[in-house]
């Protein structure tokens, strides 16, 4: 895993973080949602809630190294983006938003650690 680079990681992550929400009961509608200001990795339904999804591979962390690189305005950027997207997918708007993290292979968590309304505007 070492000699991987930063996107494969990534994307290692983020694919155990659609393994779990699909285990979960999550519908996913979206992975890597880019506009020019920000991206959200992954984008799901679950109930009544319309769910934004950051994940976060962390191999050699803590949730202190989390909560740093969750910052306010890494937060205020996936907000951003998760408007656009509510304005580009209008069938979605009648849902309940929220905005979760998955905090993948935290020494001493659960190998994906689900951290439900880990932020809100």
């Amino acid at each position: 895993m070492d000699n991987l680079s930063t996107r494969q990681k990534g994307d290692i992550g983020e694919d155990k973080a659609v393994a779990f929400l699909l285990s979960n009961g999550y519908e996913i509608l979206d992975r890597n949602f880019r506009i020019p200001s920000g991206e959200i990795d992954i984008i799901a339904l679950i109930g009544e809630y319309i769910v934004f999804v950051e994940v976060k591979s962390l191999p050699h962390g803590n949730l202190e190294l989390l909560s740093h690189e969750l910052n306010i305005r890494k937060q205020r950027k996936i907000i951003k983006t998760s408007k656009y997207y509510l304005q580009k997918y209008r069938q979605y708007s009648n849902r309940y938003i929220r905005y979760d993290v998955l905090a993948i292979d935290v020494p001493g968590l659960d190998p994906v650690y689900h951290i439900v309304n880990a932020f809100w505007e």
